[in-house]
């Protein structure tokens, strides 16, 4: 027997099989939890490796970490200045902020951030105008001054009042006689697996891609409106257009007049999934009022994926209510336009 999909439903049915449409599109849902992005600016190890290397070799083996010798290591390849901060354990924003106490230098929000894409992306950037002017020189200092001092002293004490140092692992418990000694020997698997338990794996790389993993289900919508030549206008993050208390993602042809809205969003978390939800429902409900008052009016599309969509059963079956059972997945995109109204803006094919 074959998967009754809503879109492929008459609207006046979907009441009838609203149970088995709404587990239908839950067997539809994939998690996308193992896949990411890899963004421009993702760091292969050969990469990292190469920037290890330079700070190994300008330190002795770790034998000394000082300001000048990280200098040294950044000129020859920008990426060891990534391999300081991971030694050390921190994200981008919380190497700031210990450099801010450490020292007394000032620094706007997020600068880190932006230092770390460009040491990833250039090996050569402190060589460039750009890392080697005096505000970035005095700013990269200071956080090479934190970075070295936390190092020289390791893990403080906290057993006393329940808390952890987060310098307290096999490579810094000890300051540089733990980073030599990791250097120069095999650690075992399990410790190495442990490390990788408190960090979360690719869980750096996920946040410095967070945006593309969101538009992921974006990108596939566009591609395919694209390939069939059907007009739409993609809105942009947190635009505003006029009569809408939210942007919804597409509009099918333009957002003066639509003929088609569409909303889009792959999660794995439940409130962001009944966020989606909600906004689908207000649209809805301009939908139903443009209708009763005889005005031209629009259909609302719901194009979403992952687990945190697959949480509530009430929610789907609203969702497909709402959407008279416009609602696709990854597996289903497939079938976006031929389902929907989309197929009106179809170029006409050529007379023979």
């Amino acid at each position: 027997m074959s998967t009754l999909r809503p879109y492929e439903v008459d609207p006046a049915d979907i009441p009838a099989h609203l149970g088995e449409l709404i587990q239908s599109t839950f067997d539809d849902l994939t998690s996308q939890f193992m896949l990411l992005p890899r963004g421009t600016t993702f760091l292969e190890y050969p990469g990292f490796r190469s920037g290890y290397e330079a700070l190994r070799q300008h330190t002795d083996g770790f034998k000394v970490l000082d300001v000048d010798r990280c200098w040294s290591a950044v000129r020859q390849n920008a990426v060891a200045g990534i391999v300081l901060r991971t030694i050390v354990g921190v994200t981008p924003p919380e190497w700031q902020d210990l450099a801010k106490e450490e020292t007394d230098e000032q620094f706007p929000n997020n600068w880190a951030r932006g230092l770390d894409k460009s040491m990833k992306t250039n090996p050569d950037y402190f060589n460039t105008r750009g890392g080697s002017s005096a505000l970035t020189v005095g700013r990269v200092t200071a956080l090479f001054q934190a970075a070295c001092n936390a190092l020289a002293e390791g893990a403080v004490d906290t057993t006393h009042d329940g808390m952890i140092h987060r310098l307290d692992k096999i490579d810094t418990k000890e300051g540089l006689a733990s980073v030599r000694y990791v250097a120069e020997n095999h650690v075992p698997y399990a410790v190495l697996l442990y490390e990788r338990y408190l960090g979360r794996p690719f869980a750096s790389h996920r946040d410095g891609v967070s945006e593309l993993v969101g538009d992921v289900m974006e990108n596939a919508i566009e591609d395919l409106l694209s390939a069939a030549r059907v007009p739409f206008r993609k809105t942009k993050r947190a635009e505003r257009v006029p009569g809408f208390d939210q942007a919804p993602d597409f509009f099918t042809p333009d957002e003066l007049d639509p003929t088609v809205i569409i909303e889009a969003k792959i999660t794995g978390d439940d409130g962001t999934a009944r966020d989606k939800v909600s906004r689908i429902l207000r649209l809805a409900a301009m939908r139903d009022e443009r209708e009763r008052e005889g005005r031209p009016t629009f259909e609302v599309v719901a194009c979403i994926d992952g687990r945190g969509f697959g949480v509530r059963r009430e929610d789907m079956g609203q969702m497909i209510t709402a959407t008279r059972g416009k609602v696709f997945t990854a597996n289903s995109l497939k079938g976006l336009i031929e389902h929907t109204r989309l197929s009106e803006f179809l170029p006409s094919p050529p007379t023979p």
